[in-house]
């Protein structure tokens, strides 16, 4: 599915700070019919956005416009729950490109690489602190570098160094998915087939 390129952004973000978010929290059950992966922006944390009359819930953070951007910090064990890649496709349509939290489900966090969107695992005490810097001042800005794999918060200067599979890495910072990157090593693949 990629196809920007990652290397670095620069974005204020939108805090949610609960923990155990799961992917029906992310996406309900009852918005996975589409076939396209498109829309699904419109129905990111839809219980949470919306009231049962489609009205906005003007105490949830996406319905707040002072927090805008395209990172979303959120609180420990983000994306459990099932497998559905839905929820990443949810993150990615609503226009998030990066997700930071001290803990991702394995499986979300694959998604989201394979959907270009960038799961950033830091520590505790690191998103308490990033959490801490979005409350003081909601305009809070955020450097991300994928080549360093820094994310740092511009008006402090703190930052912290996260992992990234090496292979996502490249992935991510030419804008492949699994099959562009097979076209791209083509000529190495052929190379080996005859040699072998």
């Amino acid at each position: 599915m990629p196809s920007e390129k990652f290397t670095y952004i620069e974005s204020s973000a939108v805090p949610i700070n609960i923990e155990n978010v799961d992917t029906d929290q992310i996406i309900p059950a009852r918005f996975l019919k589409a076939t396209t992966r498109d829309g699904f922006g419109d129905n990111l944390f839809r219980d949470w956005r919306f009231d049962k009359n489609d009205q906005p819930k003007v105490d949830f953070v996406l319905n707040n416009e002072k927090y805008n951007g395209n990172i979303l910090v959120a609180g420990k064990n983000f994306g459990s729950g099932s497998s559905r890649e839905h929820a990443a496709w949810a993150i990615h349509d609503y226009g998030f490109k990066v997700v930071v939290s001290s803990f991702f489900a394995d499986i979300f966090k694959n998604n989201a690489l394979n959907n270009g969107v960038l799961p950033i695992q830091v520590s505790s005490e690191f998103l308490e602190i990033i959490f801490n810097e979005i409350e003081k001042d909601s305009d809070t800005s955020f450097t991300i570098d994928l080549g360093k794999q820094e994310i740092t918060i511009s008006t402090t200067g703190q930052k912290e160094v996260f992992e990234i599979n090496s292979y996502k890495k490249e992935c991510l910072l030419n804008g492949y998915d699994d099959i562009d990157y097979l076209l791209n090593i083509k000529d190495k693949i052929e190379v080996f087939e005859k040699r072998n």
